[in-house]
């Protein structure tokens, strides 16, 4: 067993002590929910909302003892019992609130808690709130499992929790076949990445000795470069699985057939954020490999602009913020692979993100309960006049995900293109163009669906949200606005002790590759309002013979590559295991048996039960050896 010497945070005392009150809350409230029964129909969505903030009391209870407390001081072990003692494994489970999983925490409930209060007026008519709530509060429980854990294989737990509570979820509406499908799709193509994350943990056991993660990046300096890269892309592998990352990005638009609250949190505050911090919570790993660093690099750029790609094409309005999801994460995991420099900037457009992602996704599941559920943005046009709420709050999303100046992209995703131009100019390049596109297909977004001629179906009335729908939207408008001038600068120094992350004083003054992203966002808006705002949008999209178009309208034949290269290789070779065993394995057993079988009987005919028959044997023997002896001696 390798002996590790690390730096181990200080020992929970306080508050900290009841930090596992976060996940236990949230947890038992879904248990109680899906075993009462229809006894808590009428309150059970409050319950279930109460719980997510009492999470996020907590954890801000945690997150402002830690401001008050030394830089070497801030972050804290909470053990909580021995999990697994056999021979050389001593592996305990605990969590740890350190600078990165607090940030999480603040998220995932404050962000979770704003989509429970929403979810109670858009799920109001459902027959199944109660059980959709029990769901949310699993999911909530299984996130902050994930990113409270002190080590790879808690965090795995939660994990795989995220993975059950999103198929439930997905798939809630399990009468359209669409939706069962869906979650499927997800639980196994999620499952894909799974394997890398087990691999890697095994890994891990078999050099470390353990998965804390304070043992294993105490030893990754000491590791060698093969098995460097080799857990680092195993990770990577999880990674791309969790946050829909190219090549494993195929569920992520189908994941939309769920409920929008579902979108709302999968893609903002939860699940898709999970890759991003894993890469960034391994970061010694990935240090020790550049090969496993610029892999990370190399799908975040393709993956950004593969969901930019996407999200110009659709107009299914949850379908292009998908996509945008999916570009974003991009950024995110471009940021991680850049090291040092850019871990703090992941984190930071992770956090701002979430808040106008989760703003816009609401704003979307708003637009669709005052339009019937149409999800077709050709059939929305002149809404703003109709939904001024949901109007305004959708454009606080909006203006933060193109890097308005002043909004909270502004500052995250823009750092993060800056950062990439400092390590590869290929990679800022791209970071560059994608902000382009994210600007074009967002603005498009806008026009179809808020400005212009109205394109309403017959029998359609569009009108406002009630309350319990609005007043998420206007604060998460809030912090779409000011959340990145409030993290500026002071993120880098407040995660560089969990990270390693270089501080990186950043100004509100742009540089000149800021000047150059602005020119490249304003020419990504001026088409987009040349080709929509200035002249009628067809009710029906038309028909094109244009490969971009019909590659982003067909989700980049993700499913076709998929089933070309993995899934129709895999039956058949299925099927040839199954042939093997039925015509060759089974055959020749089944054939072996009957020889005996045969021989068997041929030999059950000498026992005749006649004792003259076997005294006449026993003669002829007895002669036949005689003969033999006599033989012998005359030779």
């Amino acid at each position: 067993m390798i002996t590790l010497e690390a730096l181990a945070p200080v020992a929970a005392t306080g508050m900290f002590s009841y930090a596992w009150l976060m996940i236990a809350t949230p947890a038992v409230v879904a248990a109680i929910l899906l075993l009462f029964g229809s006894i808590l129909d009428r309150i059970g969505h409050w319950l279930a909302v109460a719980a997510v903030l009492f999470s996020f009391s907590i954890a801000a209870c945690l997150f402002a003892q830690q401001l008050q407390s030394a830089p070497d001081a801030r972050a804290v072990a909470v053990p909580m019992f021995e999990w697994i003692t056999t021979g050389m494994w001593h592996i305990s489970a605990g969590l740890l609130v350190d600078q990165l999983s607090i940030l999480f925490a603040l998220l995932v409930t404050g962000v979770g808690a704003l989509i429970h209060i929403y979810s109670v007026g858009y799920m109001a008519h459902d027959e199944r709130r109660r059980r959709f709530f029990a769901y949310l509060n699993l999911f909530i429980a299984a996130m902050l499992t994930l990113v409270l854990a002190d080590n790879y294989l808690v965090l795995f737990v939660g994990w795989e929790g995220v993975g059950l509570a999103s198929y439930l979820l997905i798939g809630f509406w399990q009468h359209k076949p669409s939706a069962a499908a869906a979650g499927t799709k997800a639980f196994v193509m999620n499952r894909v990445g799974d394997l890398g994350m087990t691999m890697a943990i095994m890994a891990m056991l078999a050099l470390f000795g353990s998965s804390a993660f304070t043992a294993v990046n105490a030893a990754a300096p000491h590791l060698d470069p093969f098995w460097a890269t080799t857990i680092g892309l195993l990770l990577l592998l999880g990674a791309c699985g969790k946050s829909a990352q190219v090549p494993l990005q195929a569920w992520l638009l189908d994941a939309m057939e769920g409920p929008t609250p579902v979108s709302a949190l999968i893609h903002a505050a939860t699940m898709v954020t999970a890759g991003v911090y894993l890469v960034v919570r391994s970061h010694a790993i990935f240090e020790m490999s550049s090969a496993a660093s610029t892999a990370v690099v190399v799908v975040g750029c393709v993956t950004l602009l593969a969901g930019a790609w996407i999200g110009t094409s659709k107009d299914d309005i949850k379908k292009v913020l998908a996509g945008s999801t999916m570009s974003q994460i991009g950024y995110m995991m471009l940021a991680a692979g850049l090291g040092p420099v850019g871990y703090a900037f992941a984190i930071f457009h992770l956090l701002t993100h979430g808040f106008f992602k989760a703003n816009m996704f609401l704003g979307a599941g708003s637009v669709m309960h005052g339009m019937d559920d149409d999800v077709n943005m050709r059939h929305y046009g002149g809404l703003a006049k109709v939904m001024k709420v949901t109007f305004w709050t959708f454009a606080m999303g909006y203006l933060a995900i193109i890097g308005f100046p002043g909004f909270a992209g502004y500052f995250s995703k823009d750092h993060i293109i800056e950062a990439a131009f400092e390590v590869s100019t290929v990679a800022g390049v791209t970071a560059l163009i994608g902000a382009g596109i994210t600007a074009f297909y967002m603005t498009r977004l806008m026009v179809m669906t808020f400005l212009g001629e109205r394109r309403w179906r017959e029998k359609v009335h569009p009108h406002e949200s009630p309350w319990v729908m609005t007043v998420p939207l206007i604060i998460l408008a809030f912090f779409s606005v000011v959340a990145g001038a409030l993290m500026n600068n002071w993120i880098q120094e407040w995660l560089e002790p969990a990270t390693g992350a270089h501080v990186q004083e950043t100004s509100l003054v742009p540089s000149p590759i800021g000047w150059a992203t602005l020119l490249v966002v304003a020419s990504g808006i001026a088409l987009a309002w040349w080709i929509f705002g200035t002249k009628p949008v067809p009710n029906v999209a038309p028909a094109s013979g244009n490969p971009f178009t019909v590659t982003g309208r067909n989700d980049l034949f993700g499913d076709l590559i998929n089933d070309t290269l993995v899934v129709r290789p895999t039956l058949a070779v299925s099927r040839g295991v199954v042939t093997g065993d039925d015509r060759i394995i089974d055959a020749g057993a089944d054939g072996l048996a009957g020889v005996f079988s045969g021989l068997s009987s041929q030999a059950r005919r000498l026992q005749t039960g006649q004792v003259r028959a076997y005294a006449l044997t026993m003669t002829i023997g007895v002669v036949l050896v005689g003969a033999v002896l006599i033989l012998t001696q005359l030779a």
